[in-house]
């Protein structure tokens, strides 16, 4: 799964890198992103704008405002089967923007975080879907990362890791109505374009949301 992720960039880097006409002048330093925060997304209704949506999916359905922390991903293996899942993947898709992002490798000593990127350290999107809650007046967007298989970088630090779009098909996610041209972007990233190191354990509380995360930890 991908529980934390990093987004620490600048308005005038994020509209340079997708283009966009729309958004806030000034976004907030994102080195901890947690569940259930407000997060910068491209939706496919507005391609040009980047919005900023609750992670962690409402189903439209759903009586209660609240999420539960098992829908902050979707597994693309099982995608279509999901009573969730299957009509967002079809109609509701989202670029989730981020820098880098966590996973925790087991070892005999406990769990050490790492932290990993693109190696051009370049922002970048998680393929993701999205959907619109709406009762008595309240509308609250939620999104939903959608993980994959890992490579084999990511394979010895955990066995799961985000679908990280390749930037030739971020504007195919937004606007393809092929469901099988977007199921085949749901694949890992070459490993050889990303890096990883271990940080800090103080990546383990949402609270900690400084530059400090990101410094490399001498094991």
């Amino acid at each position: 799964m991908c529980g934390r992720y990093g987004f620490a960039k600048t308005s005038t880097q994020v509209k340079k890198r997708f283009n966009l006409q729309k958004l806030p002048e000034q976004l907030p330093l994102l080195y901890n992103v947690a569940p259930q925060r407000e997060v910068p997304v491209i939706l496919n209704e507005s391609p040009d704008t980047l919005s900023m949506i609750r992670w962690g999916l409402l189903p439209s359905w759903s009586k209660e405002d609240k999420t539960t922390y098992s829908m902050i991903n979707a597994r693309a293996e099982t995608i279509m089967e999901k009573p969730s899942y299957k009509k967002l993947i079809q109609t509701r898709r989202c670029l989730i923007l981020a820098d880098s992002f966590y996973e925790w490798q087991t070892k005999e000593t406990g769990k050490v975080p790492h932290r990993i990127y693109l190696k051009n350290e370049e922002l970048f999107a998680f393929a993701g879907i999205w959907d619109r809650w709406e009762k008595e007046g309240r509308i609250i967007k939620t999104c939903s990362i959608i993980t994959t298989e890992p490579n084999r970088l990511v394979r010895t630090i955990h066995d799961r890791m985000p679908v990280i779009l390749d930037k030739a098909n971020e504007a195919a996610w937004l606007s393809s109505t092929s469901i099988e041209a977007v199921l085949e972007m749901l694949a890992p990233s070459p490993e050889q374009e990303m890096l990883a190191y271990p940080i800090s354990t103080l990546v383990n509380s949402p609270s900690n949301n400084s530059a400090s995360i990101l410094e490399r930890l001498v094991l």
